[in-house]
């Protein structure tokens, strides 16, 4: 039975032609377009992810604490919520780290008459403190203290990137939806265009007794197989557009956003843009079903 009811499908698909050939081409467009702001999205998410890691805020103190002072200051800034670590630096620590950043220029450091830099605290926020609400909230916190002459944080870039990463989901999402959209349409119309061809030949099935089953779910089979070969297609299209393209694009988002290499889809990603493509193909099998009627 089920042997029978996939030739039919398959034979069905030939009969669909040319209509039934710009269905999975727009299935296809439908699937790129998906799987590759998909693809941009995932990898922004990963730099996003990386860079809230990464976030620090700076405290710089109106003079260098020292001793029990100093102990007493880290305790208060320890005890905050959303800190996850805090780290005391001193202007003679500063004035190293800015030789360092110098490089072969480190002497002019050696020129100054006295040490300009002040005495900071490194504050690494916890999970809370890496939201723009909770970073918000972190800063006035910090800018409280009494010891506290400025308060810097690093979290602008991220939600940069983060914006971008949710507008480039909902662009794709828009853009993905709109070809879906025709795809299924054009499957119905490659459907509803067999089941004129088959008018004869289903009426005779339904006078020798034959189960509706048998006659409409060749039609529902038929929308599904577009929908796979179409996902198939688009699959192997971005693959190829991957391997091409991120060895090109890697050193560029290595200096910019500090990933080492584009990642593809993953596994679960690949499944997800299969069943996109059955669905939108068995969707549209099943509103030319309801078309034909009974």
């Amino acid at each position: 039975m089920l042997g029978f009811l996939v030739a039919e499908a398959v034979r069905d698909l030939r009969r669909g032609g040319r209509v039934a050939a710009s269905a999975v081409v727009l299935i296809t467009l439908s699937l790129v377009a998906l799987g590759g702001f998909w693809i941009l999205s995932a990898n922004l998410g990963r730099a996003v992810a990386e860079w809230r890691e990464r976030v620090r805020l700076v405290v710089y103190l109106a003079r260098e604490p020292v001793g029990a002072e100093r102990e007493a200051l880290l305790e208060r800034v320890r005890a905050l919520p959303d800190v996850a670590t805090v780290r005391f630096v001193s202007r003679a620590e500063a004035l190293e780290a800015l030789r360092r950043v110098l490089g072969p220029d480190a002497g002019v450091v050696d020129q100054l008459p006295a040490n300009p830099l002040p005495a900071s605290l490194e504050v690494t926020p916890g999970p809370g403190g890496t939201t723009p609400e909770g970073a918000r909230a972190l800063l006035q916190r910090l800018a409280a203290f009494p010891e506290a002459e400025e308060v810097a944080g690093g979290l602008e870039w991220v939600e940069r990137l983060a914006h971008w990463q949710r507008l480039l989901t909902t662009i794709g999402l828009g853009v993905g939806a709109v070809l879906a959209l025709a795809a299924i349409l054009t499957v119905t119309t490659a459907t509803t265009l067999v089941l004129h061809v088959r008018r004869h030949e289903t009426e005779i099935m339904r006078l020798v007794g034959a189960p509706e089953l048998a006659i409409r779910l060749p039609l529902l089979l038929q929308g599904l197989l577009q929908g796979l070969l179409g996902a198939a297609v688009a699959l192997l299209a971005l693959h190829a557009a991957h391997r091409l393209a991120a060895p090109r694009l890697e050193p560029l988002v290595q200096l910019t956003l500090g990933l080492p290499t584009l990642e593809f889809l993953a596994p679960p990603a690949l499944a997800a843009v299969l069943l996109a493509g059955a669905g939108f193909g068995a969707v549209g099998g099943w509103l030319a079903r309801g078309r034909a009627g009974a």
